[in-house]
């Protein structure tokens, strides 16, 4: 197994204000609305799962289009995250609605549609997902300074 993204989330002494850093250097925030009892600072979790869906889907067919040397001037993505109640029997639906804005021809058209559903999100959000979550130790200024183990299984077997 391979990863492709590391993220880092640390919410410290500001109650649900999450601090990201991913392994190329960006940094962002992540909260919850007031009415949560956050502090509104960033998107929600959820807001940020479906933005990367958008902004995967604008890109791919973006890149797409100019590899071909299509028209297309600009991609609009509206996605919606739709929960079905009661949820375990209704489950989630992801809704994307695409605009196209260009000079493009039908053909070309459908063929940008097939290749939203190529993104690389898309396909990690129909794909089975596993998901591990491991306790591990706290790494302290010590053992970032020394290379010591960044993370592993804590007490037992990965």
């Amino acid at each position: 197994m391979t990863a492709i993204a590391s993220i880092t989330a640390n919410l410290g002494s500001v109650p649900y204000t999450v601090r990201l850093t991913d392994d190329l250097g960006h940094h962002w925030l992540s909260d919850e609305p007031p009415d949560k009892q956050g502090a509104n600072l960033g998107p929600t979790p959820t807001r940020l799962l479906v933005a990367s869906l958008g902004a995967c889907t604008a890109i791919t067919m973006k890149m797409y289009a100019e590899r071909k040397g299509w028209p297309l001037e600009r991609v609009d993505v509206r996605v919606e995250l739709l929960t079905y109640v009661p949820v375990p029997e209704g489950g989630t639906s992801i809704r994307c609605g695409i605009v196209l804005v260009g000079p493009l021809s039908p053909e070309q058209r459908e063929r940008l549609m097939a290749i939203a559903g190529a993104c690389p999100v898309h396909r990690i959000l129909n794909a089975p997902i596993r998901i591990e979550a491991r306790l591990e130790e706290e790494r302290t200024e010590e053992t970032r300074k020394s290379g010591g183990a960044e993370s592993g299984p804590v007490g037992g077997n990965a």
